[in-house]
């Protein structure tokens, strides 16, 4: 298995990264809809953030991540009990069994990922007939601001795909693992290759406070894209 970015970061993004209650992971649950009963995947699940909120709310909860590290963290979290982690890698998770679930979610991790349609075909394999698939990502359509990167620096193009490292003074994260972009095109011609039809989009609104300070210019355009797709 592949080396994963994370590993080196994992604590780091354990300490900034646990906060449930932010708009882009209202949306993303919201779009899913109610958890409880259902199988779900959290695909590219780290510490484990999102996939606890899942069991919390009655889902049978499986988290699957490329990071060891981030895993570690994950499942030294012992409430709520019975989730299972799976150490994979998203394009070619083998231990996910075909057709065992009624949703995956992936929040903030297609960015992350390398292989984006084959954490789709992933996605696709795993899920039954007719199940729901919900993500988010920075919205690819705009370059942030000289203090809060986008997902494209701000010296290039929108139409520059590829892997990169941000240079905002406020962007930690991906100044420290980087991102891929991709045109909004790119993801929504996979996701069809997929057999996964996108039936709802939002662009959920930063936090309140980005509407002062150095985030404002960044505010001013959308920053999150959260998508519902039904695999037909």
């Amino acid at each position: 298995m592949r080396e994963a970015r994370y590993d080196a970061v994992a604590d780091f993004y354990d300490a900034g990264f646990s906060d449930p209650a932010d708009p882009v992971l209202t949306t993303l649950l919201d779009l899913l809809g109610p958890p409880r009963g259902r199988r779900v995947l959290d695909l590219a699940c780290g510490h484990g953030r999102v996939t606890r909120d899942l069991a919390r709310r009655g889902a049978t909860a499986t988290g699957a991540d490329l990071s060891g590290a981030l895993l570690a963290k994950a499942r030294a979290v012992a409430d709520p009990p019975g989730i299972r982690y799976v150490h994979a890698d998203a394009a070619d998770a083998l231990d996910l069994a075909d057709g065992s679930f009624d949703a995956v979610v992936c929040n903030f991790g297609l960015a992350d990922i390398d292989d984006l349609d084959g954490a789709l075909a992933t996605t696709r394999r795993v899920l039954r007939p007719g199940g729901t698939f919900v993500f988010s990502i920075l919205h690819p359509c705009f370059a942030g601001s000289a203090a809060v990167s986008g997902t494209w620096p701000t010296t290039g193009t929108y139409y520059d795909e590829g892997f990169w490292t941000a240079t905002g003074e406020q962007s930690s994260l991906r100044r420290r693992v980087g991102a891929n972009h991709r045109t909004l095109s790119t993801y929504l011609n996979a996701l069809a290759r997929r057999g996964l039809l996108v039936t709802e989009m939002r662009e959920p609104r930063p936090p309140a406070e980005w509407t002062t300070g150095d985030r404002h210019e960044a505010a001013r355009q959308p920053v999150f894209l959260v998508a519902r797709c039904t695999l037909t």
